[in-house]
Parts: C-alpha cells; structure tokens; sequence
C-alpha cells in the first residue's frame, strides 16, 4: 500500500516551524517512514516545477508555514491548494500573520527607504532598489517576486483545511497532528483549530493568580518577578487572558510573560482587542490622567497586542 504523501512549504517566516519539525527527535524517523516527503523545499532538492507537475490532489497533506508576503509566496499556496487535500495553516506566520505582519503598522515603500536608503549601514548612492525584472550586462533576464503592500495569512489567499497555531508549534503537539492523519479516524471539522487547547494560557499556568489592581505596567527588564504569583498582577503585560491553551504556558512557567503566540482563544475573534477589553478591567484608576500615565507604560502597544495576530485581525493593517 502506498505511503501518504507529505508536502512542507516555508513562506515568509523565519524557519522556526521548520526546526520545530525536528524537535520532534527520534519521531521525525516516524514521519518518514510513514510518509513519502515530496516536496520540502528546506531539506529536498525538489524544483517548483516538479510540485507543479503534479496533480491535482496528489498530495495528502501540506503543511504550510509562513505568511504571504510576496507574489512568490502566492503562487505556492494557490499551486499547493490545489494539489494537497489536506492543506494546514501551520504556525503562526500562515495563521495569523505573526511578526511578518507586523510590516502592516508601515508601508512598502517606508520598508523599502529604511532598509536601501536610510539604514546606517547601508552604501547605495545610487539608490538602487530590488525590480521584479533585470538585465544583467550579460544579457541575461533575472527576476525578483513582487513585494507586497501588504502581508497576508494563508487563509486570505487560498481555502485552508485546519490551522496548527504556535510560534512555532510545540512538537508534541505537532506529533498530534501527525498521529491524528496516520490513524485514518476522522478528523475535526474543517476549519478547526488543532495541535492546541479549547481554554486560555491562564488555565495551564501554574502560578497564583488574585484580584488584579494595576496601578503601573512594567517591562520585563524592570523588575524581578515573584516566581509564584501571576505576572499580569505584577504588573507585567501577559496575553494569558487572551491566547489560546496548548503550549503549556512555557513563557510564563520561564518568568516572561505570554506574547500571544498560540493566537486567541476559541470564541475570540480580535486577540489584540480582547486584551485591551481584558486590561481595562483591571486598571486601579477612575482617575484619567492617571489612567494615561498608567496606559503610557505599555510601550508599542501594536506589538504588544498585536504581535502575532496583526494580519488576521479586524484592523489587519495600519490605514
């Protein structure tokens, strides 16, 4: 009997769900030895054109990580739909946009004047910048995919099967995953979020939590914390409240706070949102400019709420 067919993509991330593939350690050996890997860009040298040249449905399952910030990008997860009948949104990048996304508070062509213009280490007097299309003196036509204005999730771009949340997804939850499409049972409905809990981050949080009275946000680097008590009662911005349950609250349990990574929790549809309403509550205040001298201790307050959810969220970018 034929072994399923797997594929892997990386878009615009930073490689992490990639590495969080080998943490799954000696069970990476199961992977292979229950899947044909067809197409895994990272690891196999296996040409675009070769995963064009498949047919449609051909692959079993892909699991896609990354947003989609170029035409390149594009063109993969519009080709990988359409041969995958399984397609995942796998980690936060392909799920909600995650720090690509973050590029959305900007524009394309602020991006492209800090990093080829302005940028302190940046030599270029003559103030070239990346064309999709060049000529090389050789004669020789190059291209470049196009860059975005804006940073999408996959699900924007193309229909998406189930979403693995993380940054990056913790590998056992991975392994859930795996174990979940090698049994042949049935899966959740379509849409579902899997390899990830149905609570908040508070609840798999081992520290003590009490009635919250902030009087002042502080920075990580501003104090140590007690061990035992809840950071967001210290004072220290914690998404907990409004990030979904799975990761096993590792960030917390280490004695930084949750940044959110595993995306909000069921029910939610605005993550960044969601905390402002939940933070409201809790600021010991009716006074309002101590209310703002108090809101002023939360530095960049988009990459506090919105760190990793940006793309997918009501605002999806800055307007």
């Amino acid at each position: 009997m034929p072994k399923p067919r797997l594929a892997l993509y990386w878009a615009a991330s930073c490689g992490g769900c990639e590495i969080a593939i080998l943490d799954l350690h000696e069970k990476v050996l199961e992977v292979e030895a229950n899947f044909e890997i067809v197409f895994w860009p990272v690891a196999l040298d296996v040409k675009y054109a070769d995963v064009e040249a498949m047919a449609p449905g051909s692959i079993d399952l892909c699991l896609f990580n990354g947003a989609i910030r170029t035409s390149e990008n594009e063109h993969l997860a519009r080709v990988l739909r359409e041969r995958a009948r399984t397609l995942v949104a796998f980690g936060s990048c392909a799920h909600e946009g995650c720090i690509p996304a973050l590029a959305n508070a900007t524009s394309r062509e602020a991006i492209f004047r800090a990093v080829y213009h302005d940028s302190p280490s940046t030599a270029n007097p003559d103030g070239v910048e990346p064309q999709t299309v060049a000529m090389l003196s050789e004669g020789i036509e190059v291209a470049l995919p196009e860059f975005w204005e804006e940073v999408k999730t996959l699900d924007q771009i193309v229909d998406v099967d189930y979403y693995v949340p993380g940054c990056p997804p913790q590998a056992h939850r991975i392994w859930e995953v795996v174990e979940a499409v090698l049994s042949g049972g049935p899966l959740p409905p379509k849409g579902s979020v899997i390899g990830a809990g149905q609570e908040t981050c508070c609840e798999e949080c081992p520290r003590t939590r009490e009635e919250k009275r902030i009087r002042q946000f502080l920075r990580p680097h501003q104090v140590i914390a007690d061990p035992s008590r809840c950071l967001l009662d210290q004072g220290l911005v914690c998404l907990g409240p409004a990030t979904r349950s799975g990761c096993g609250a590792l960030c917390p349990q280490a004695g930084m706070p949750c940044r959110g990574c595993y995306g909000p929790p069921p029910q939610v549809r605005d993550q960044g949102a969601k905390m402002i309403s939940a933070l409201a509550s809790v600021i010991d205040s009716t006074d309002e400019q101590e209310i703002q001298k108090i809101l002023d201790g939360i530095v960049d307050p988009v990459g506090t709420f919105y760190r990793f959810s940006l793309g997918h969220s009501m605002l999806r970018r800055v307007r």
